[in-house]
């Protein structure tokens, strides 16, 4: 049905661009006409009915973005939503890029993973009693969707039966591309977003997501598609485009993080506890048997141990970035009185932890203070076992705490420390290790890499596997705490010395969220008005230096597609030696993350403890002033301030 007038003028009269507008009308009108939406009709039709002008707008205003690794966003209705219809479209697209990157190959084959998710429309958007095609859509249901394109497509898949109740965790499928040798992969999770969320993040022959120009070209390709082309299951099944993956693959997964061991597994009777919980994903599959299989006493989190995609026994989201998600846990821990707490989110990538104070409560332990202690306590045991030198390599992102680098200058070994935000730059360190043996400053093999890190909880301790993996991290960090546990001291001593040997660092993220249509234009405006008028000081500390990672003089070099002109859209700030702020649009969510970093120096062996203290204090007190002042200014350039946000 052609769109009312109503309809015409309710939209063209919101505030957002004309084009964003006409865009939204056009494919409003599309799925109201097409027969390929009719399914989707009454719920459109409710949303009109009931003015949702805005929600609307958002909707239908754009396709969902195809970003640098795939899809992702809330599940619903419109091209700006996930559902069958933009993950059959971003697949179809995946099969063209397959066959153009290796057009000689009779035989493509894709590994294909899924998490626990199933929308139940937990925000309360649609009609409940209308038919709504989005609604009980389920990970494994949008998996089986995709491995029946990729048949129609003449590309054989490797994935789990449907009555299958076992899942594959994001890291096990970066390794499971590698051990079929598959040409691709794709894996159906929106990993910590909120449970109404989904997503489709596609891999690369080398287990890691394309990077760019290729992630472009996938892009692009997926851009294209016209027309999404399907074979029912049980067809492609007994044409053996649908491969069913034995258990060869998770035992050799297994197999590889439990190789990562540094020290002796726990004897019987040491009476060392490690309370974890998987928020209710797949991490009871990988990190807790990984742990149990070592030796450690593991004990669960018994409400949070179901995989559910409602996360229904999680404070907030099942995100370790989140401090509140671990609250049960904690509890857990408290009763049992263990030496350690860990966590991993839905899909099994990341690793929260928590450590006991001293005062008899639980500290919770962040991102950056993670990869602060896997790295540092790693190198230690290698330098111990007489297997560290020169040549081995240390890893982390331009956000992730400085701190590493200050570690990997003191064991005297290579570090990489400026990649852009996301794993699949680690993965194109070890891919660049193995063809050229080179990347940027750093020589050596892939043999020669000991850890990468990102502040967002991602740690990846093997060269075998291609994404970040709370499987062999947790060990690590279980292993770290059985340590001090056998000689005596605690993980709290262990974190207060870190800070005295290389400086106390105090990094936090700060997020500006402009949602819908109008915050991404706004979001670009505030990256380019700050790119163009820096401030001169952020918290009344001068910037003495700006690093625009879009500079095509800088060490970046020329733009090589769009994808890497959105990855590379990062602005970094220092303010003389020992502060740092950032700044960078989400790729996954409608809001810009702003990075702080103030740290000190060392502690000097003179100092005593009043002095030490006042200069930790001052690194606080600079942090909250820094990121007050800064987060205005960027606001400023928008013509907003703080009070003008949401909460």
């Amino acid at each position: 049905m052609p769109l009312s007038a109503l309809v015409q003028e309710s939209i063209l009269s919101l505030e957002a661009p004309e084009d964003i507008k006409k865009q939204a009308l056009h494919n409003l009108e599309l799925w109201l006409t097409h027969e390929e939406f009719k399914d989707y009709r009454p719920q459109i039709e409710y949303l009109i009915s009931e003015k949702k002008w805005a929600g609307l707008l958002d909707r239908f205003s754009q396709i969902l973005p195809f970003g640098t690794g795939g899809r992702r966003g809330p599940v619903g209705v419109g091209p700006n939503r996930m559902n069958l219809w933009t993950l059959g479209a971003s697949v179809q697209g995946h099969c063209e890029y397959l066959k153009h990157q290796f057009p000689d190959l009779k035989k493509i084959h894709v590994a294909l993973a899924y998490d626990v998710r199933c929308f139940m429309d937990k925000r309360k958007q649609y009609n409940p009693n209308l038919p709504n095609p989005a609604l009980n859509l389920s990970s494994k249901e949008l998996a089986a969707y995709a491995a029946r394109v990729y048949a129609a497509n003449g590309i054989y898949t490797y994935t789990l039966p449907l009555t299958s109740n076992h899942y594959i965790a994001t890291p096990e499928l970066s390794f499971s591309i590698r051990l079929l040798k598959a040409q691709g992969g794709l894996n159906i999770s929106a990993s910590h977003n909120p449970p109404d969320d989904n997503g489709g993040k596609f891999y690369d022959e080398r287990g890691g997501q394309p990077v760019p120009p290729n992630d472009q070209i996938m892009a692009d390709l997926v851009d294209l598609v016209q027309d999404i082309h399907t074979m029912p299951w049980e067809e492609a099944v007994k044409k053996n485009f649908i491969q069913f993956i034995s258990e060869e693959p998770h035992k050799e997964y297994i197999s590889l993080c439990c190789a990562q061991r540094l020290i002796p597994s726990p004897k019987k009777d040491e009476p060392f506890k490690v309370v974890f919980s998987p928020l209710h994903g797949v991490g009871s599959m990988t990190s807790m048997e990984i742990l149990q299989k070592e030796g450690f006493n593991v004990i669960p989190v018994p409400e949070q141990m179901s995989p559910d995609g409602q996360f229904p026994n999680v404070t907030k989201t099942p995100n370790p970035e989140i401090p509140e998600c671990l609250d049960r846990a904690e509890i857990v821990a408290k009763a049992h009185n263990a030496h350690l707490l860990l966590a991993t989110d839905p899909d099994a990538d990341r690793l929260g932890a928590m450590i006991p104070d001293d005062q008899g409560g639980w500290r919770y332990v962040n991102g950056n203070e993670i990869a602060a202690i896997s790295t540092c306590f790693k190198l230690e045991m290698m330098a111990q076992n007489k297997k560290l030198n020169s040549k081995a390599i240390v890893v982390k992102t331009e956000v992730t705490t400085g701190m590493i680098s200050r570690i990997a200058k003191h064991f005297n070994v290579q570090v990489l420390d400026d990649l852009l935000v996301g794993f699949k730059y680690v993965s194109e360190v070890l891919w660049q290790l193995e063809s050229t043996g080179k990347y940027s400053h750093v020589t050596g093999a892939p043999s020669d890499f000991v850890i990468a890190s990102e502040e967002s909880h991602g740690i990846l301790s093997t060269d075998q596997i291609r994404d970040k993996d709370a499987g062999a991290a947790a060990l690590l960090f279980a292993e770290w705490a059985l340590y001090l546990f056998r000689n005596n001291t605690t993980t709290l001593k262990y974190l207060n010395q870190l800070f005295e040997r290389f400086g106390y660092y105090r990094n936090v993220g700060l997020p500006i969220a402009l949602p819908g249509v109008e915050g991404k234009a706004l979001m670009t405006t505030m990256l380019n008005n700050l790119r163009n008028n820096p401030p001169k000081t952020i918290g009344g500390m001068e910037v003495t230096s700006v690093t625009d990672f879009l500079d095509t003089n800088g060490k970046l070099g020329p733009i090589k597609s769009k994808t890497d002109a959105a990855s590379r859209n990062v602005l970094v700030y220092r303010c003389g030696e020992f502060a740092k702020i950032a700044l960078r649009p989400s790729g996954t969510e409608p809001k810009a993350k702003i990075y702080l970093e103030v740290c000190t120096a060392p502690r000097a062996s003179g100092m005593s403890d009043e002095q030490w203290q006042a200069e930790c204090t001052n690194v606080n007190e600079l942090m909250k002033k820094a990121g007050a002042d800064f987060f205005a200014q960027a606001l400023k350039t928008i013509g907003m301030t703080p009070a003008d946000l949401k909460p």
